[in-house]
């Protein structure tokens, strides 16, 4: 059986940056202590933007510029990266909240070959369950789980309800 971890956003923008909050940076540690202990492929999204953004449906909605291709900002926190770099990982660029390019890599990965996905990463509400629930409805039958303690939200109060939802679409939270 194969493995697959999926890191959703886990870069400077979500964590200390634009967008960052200090829950996402608490759970940085826990990140980079997943990624080490994981034995499997991982793959890695990265919400990509624009100089345009404040012109695109997101941002009329979300005005505040973030994970500009090139920027600082749109790079991985330097200690998730150091920690994949140590592994090996896909990268996926998705200009959106949830990657429809994914479930395509993951069944070219898998092959016909049984698997699980976990998922951690930024921001549970808005990317984490995004991403989560494309896969749930990609591979119905494999077992998709979201670890918890590896994610954050833009607040708690959201984090908690990204949660609840996808516990009801039948995904593992621990």
């Amino acid at each position: 059986m194969k493995h697959f971890l999926i890191v959703i956003d886990m870069q400077k923008d979500f964590v200390d940056g634009a967008l960052g909050s200090k829950e996402a940076v608490a759970v940085v540690p826990a990140v980079v202590k997943k990624i080490g202990g994981f034995d499997g492929e991982i793959f890695v999204t990265l919400d990509t933007h624009h100089e345009n953004y404040l012109n695109t449906a997101e941002g009329a909605k979300l005005p505040v510029p973030h994970c500009i291709k090139g920027t600082d900002g749109w790079e991985l926190d330097k200690s998730v990266a150091a920690a994949l770099d140590q592994k090996g990982y896909t990268a996926v660029e998705k200009p959106t909240f949830g990657s429809v390019e994914l479930p395509k890599l993951i069944a070219d990965a898998a092959g016909k070959e049984a698997f699980t996905v976990e998922i951690i990463g930024l921001c549970t509400d808005i990317c984490v369950v995004s991403n989560a629930l494309l896969l749930k409805a990609n591979f119905p039958e494999a077992e998709i789980a979201v670890d918890a303690a590896c994610c954050a939200g833009v607040t708690p109060e959201l984090h908690q309800a990204a949660l609840d939802t996808m516990r009801s679409c039948q995904i593992t939270v621990g």
